[in-house]
């Protein structure tokens, strides 16, 4: 005969006994139980769940856990316990009675050594067994620090697993690594322990009442918004979140971390794959929604040069000073400001720019996803007022309000000219009292706007999630990977110094920014100056000196860019004016992007028409290939200026489809093009780069072709991937009438102290072999190169 236990729920005075079937016990292990994190959020949120489920026919424990003995963290816990609260529609008496079972139910733990996860396990065991329970499973929450992880993760797997049959669910709290590599590393440790259905990565902001309701609302209103959620309608998504808060007291964290892996890249990527992912028939399905939420962050594009702009607030280095004990001389170029520009590469959102910004020390604390429409419509009569909100010809946005700002709760707001939203009347209902607020330039008035019911914090919503299974808002091992493997290369070429801000509403417009060709820039001009050997100098003014024997013109990065550029079009209109023609050679690698940029958008008379475009070097990969220069020098320049198709004459790296085979000549080949159709072939400027090791070009230390002999192009071979290369010969790149060398970014200052300081040996820096025959060698050099 089967036992049947029964679990009952007693409520003195105004509630009726009742009794369940006992499902089996879950008893939950919070780490790091006197935090910060657990005093503010978790108890509360596990009191909840103990509030809502208590008659659910589970049976529950509680323990605190953290490396303090108990004589010191009990007092510690019952302070965090005792201010436990129940939400406003709870009855008091039976708020009172739950919250005593609640602390009765609550031990703590000491969870140092092996020994205490076994003592632990044993006395779970041990009174299950004596009240005659069943084990459901067991919930391990870990708010801890992440190097602590491995160890509890050993710990928890060794001497601490639920019996067999019953559920295992381990929670981790961000960060989830530093980078790629680092994440990476992190998820494997985690993985030899727990498998993929044990794990759930907590982002908070998945629990957020608007958030968990972007999806749904996608759903049930696809009749309506299938037909103008893609590229031919959305002008662009703004992902928001600001904060007036600084970084004061969490500067050492900061230092690592900065805005963008602090924020953007976590929270606010999540958001956006709710936004943008194809919505799941299904969406109870949580394989199906991470499935999805995978396949379109396999789809973002991957990030350029210029894809973001930064900032710091001005007070950001003398707190990193004094909490850090730094000296005077100690700068840092960490953001506490961001705006980054993403682009989907799918049908759907091809095309529409996506923004993500984040910052502190800000003028307001709010977050918010606004999705703008285009405006196409032109209307003929003039409306009556009655008639304008609903008026076509009026912006058309969609925003959910996630907290804070001007509304101060969760909402989600659709301007009346697009559609009037429907939610479960339980959940949601229509904000009909609102003061009289502007809000995105409309008046409030403008909008249908919806509130929850009743709010509830992100981890309430959270830990019922986990109790329930629920792996959907929670992050995966692979959706984890995948955003980091596309933030870690926005984040290792952010090499740009941050604008520095006053910060609050001092700022400004400062930090305004727009979208430009696919990249974002600053609105205003940052008035900057610099001090150099006693001299004031104006920071748009280059300056003009000698650097190894040659010309040097050194500024700022981006109006040296301009400088540059304004050189290579006056060296073109000089060529054209002469003999016709304009054959310019062009080196791959990051410090170009922002030179062709400045040529597309600014150098609108550039004689494009004359101008022949060739590659000084190329890494054998296909040109689809993001590591390809050709592709760089298509993706940033040659889409946006008319050159004639047969004036571009990229590498023949990609023959009888194979990549850089010696046997298919295309060394032989591009010499044969470039003798047939520049003079001489001395082409009227070559841009260069320097590489940190002194190779230029392609043509790297230890090379034994390209350095000299009669070679015009050579194979050569990189230390790094990709390792096989096409490159433009030294004595090749000697016959050019002018060679500019650019070199930007702190990453250079060792290269160029060493340079300036080295024997000209260019087996060892190749690039010293540059040595114009008879033309010019010309060095632009950014301050940060120079003095770091």
């Amino acid at each position: 005969m089967q036992l049947r236990v029964l679990y009952c729920f007693l409520l003195v005075g105004t509630v009726a006994v009742f009794c369940k079937e006992n499902k089996g016990h879950i008893s939950v292990v919070l780490l790091g139980a006197t935090g910060d994190l657990a005093k503010k959020y978790l108890w509360q949120g596990l009191f909840h769940l103990y509030l809502n489920e208590v008659s659910s026919g589970h049976s529950f424990s509680f323990h605190g856990a953290a490396l303090t003995v108990p004589e010191k963290a009990e007092t510690l816990l019952f302070d965090a316990l005792k201010s436990l609260s129940c939400p406003a529609d709870v009855h008091a008496d039976r708020c009172a009675l739950i919250k005593d079972q609640f602390l009765k139910l609550t031990r703590y733990r000491q969870l140092k050594t092996a020994e205490n996860y076994t003592a632990l396990h044993q006395d779970i065991l041990a009174s299950l067994a004596e009240e005659g329970l069943h084990e459901a499973g067991r919930l391990f929450y870990l708010s801890v620090p992440p190097f602590a992880y491995a160890d509890i993760a050993r710990n928890i797997n060794g001497s601490c697993r639920p019996p067999p049959g019953a559920w295992l669910r381990v929670v981790l709290e961000k960060p989830f690594g530093h980078d790629y590599e680092s994440a990476e590393k992190l998820a494997n440790a985690m993985q030899t322990f727990f498998r993929e259905d044990e794990i759930y990565r907590v982002d908070h902001y998945l629990g957020k009442q608007t958030v968990e309701q972007i999806l749904p609302f996608r759903r049930r209103h696809h009749r309506h918004l299938d037909p103008i959620w893609n590229r031919h309608h959305v002008e662009r998504v703004e992902i928001v979140m600001k904060e007036t808060v600084d970084a004061k007291g969490r500067t050492s964290f900061y230092e690592e971390y900065g805005v963008i892996r602090d924020v953007i890249q976590n929270h606010l990527t999540e958001i956006l794959t709710y936004v943008a992912m194809e919505v799941p028939r299904n969406l109870s399905d949580s394989n199906d929604v991470l499935r999805a939420k995978l396949e379109l962050l396999g789809s973002l594009q991957p990030p350029e040069h210029n894809s973001a702009v930064i900032g710091q607030y001005q007070n950001y280095l003398p707190q990193v000073r004094e909490e850090m004990e730094k000296n005077e001389n100690y700068f840092t170029n960490t953001q506490t400001f961001a705006g980054v520009l993403i682009y989907i590469d799918n049908a759907r959102w091809e095309g529409v720019p996506f923004l993500l910004v984040s910052g502190k020390d800000l003028d307001e604390r709010t977050s918010y996803v606004r999705v703008v429409f285009k405006d196409n419509t032109f209307c003929v009569l003039q409306e009556s007022k009655e008639e304008t909100v609903k008026s076509s010809c009026q912006p058309k946005q969609i925003i959910f309000h996630i907290g804070n700002g001007a509304l101060n709760s969760p909402a989600i707001l659709l301007t009346r000219n697009l559609f009037k939203a429907s939610f479960p009347l339980s959940q949601w209902k229509e904000a009909s009292e609102f003061p009289n607020i502007s809000y995105f330039g409309q008046p409030i008035s403008d909008y249908y706007v919806w509130r929850p019911s009743q709010e509830r914090d992100a981890y309430d919503v959270l830990i019922s999630n986990i109790y329930r299974g629920r792996k959907g808002s929670f992050v995966t091992t692979k959706n984890l990977l995948a955003s980091w493997k596309f933030w870690t290369r926005l984040l290792e070429n952010l090499d740009e110094t941050p604008r520095i801000y006053p910060g609050g509403a001092e700022t400004g417009t400062m930090l305004d920014f727009l979208i430009e060709q696919r990249a974002l820039r600053y609105v205003t001009d940052e008035p900057l100056e610099v001090i150099s050997m006693g001299q004031k100098m104006n920071a748009f003014a280059s300056t003009q000196s000698i650097f190894l024997g040659n010309t040097m013109v050194s500024n700022w990065a981006e109006p040296l860019i301009q400088k540059l550029a304004q050189d290579i079009q006056a060296t073109a209109e000089e060529a054209v004016k002469s003999r016709g023609v304009f054959h310019l050679a062009l080196s791959g690698g990051s410090s170009p992007v922002a030179l062709f940029q400045q040529l597309s958008r600014h150098h609108y008379g550039f004689p494009w028409k004359h101008t022949h475009l060739w590659m000084v070097d190329e890494r054998c990969v296909p040109f689809t290939d993001t590591d390809s220069n050709f592709g760089s020098l298509e993706r940033h320049l040659l889409r946006h200026v008319r050159v004639p198709y047969v004036n571009i004459h990229p590498m023949p790296i990609h023959k009888n489809q194979r990549l850089c085979a010696e046997a298919d000549n295309g060394t032989e080949e591009y010499a044969q093009e470039i003798s047939a159709l520049v003079s001489n072939s001395s082409f009227d400027m070559v841009l260069l780069g320097l590489g940190n090791d002194g190779h230029t070009a392609s043509i790297f230390p230890g090379s034994q072709d390209g350095i000299t002999g009669d070679k015009l192009v050579v194979f050569s071979e990189s230390p790094l991937k990709p390792i096989n290369r096409m490159s433009f010969s030294l004595p090749l790149i000697n016959k050019a009438q002018k060679v500019a060398v650019l070199v930007l970014g702190k990453g250079k200052h060792d290269i160029i102290t060493l340079i300036s300081r080295a024997e000209s040996k260019p087996k060892k820096w190749p690039i010293f072999g540059v040595k114009p025959t008879s033309g010019q060698l010309v060095w632009y050099i950014d301050y940060d190169a120079m003095f770091r």
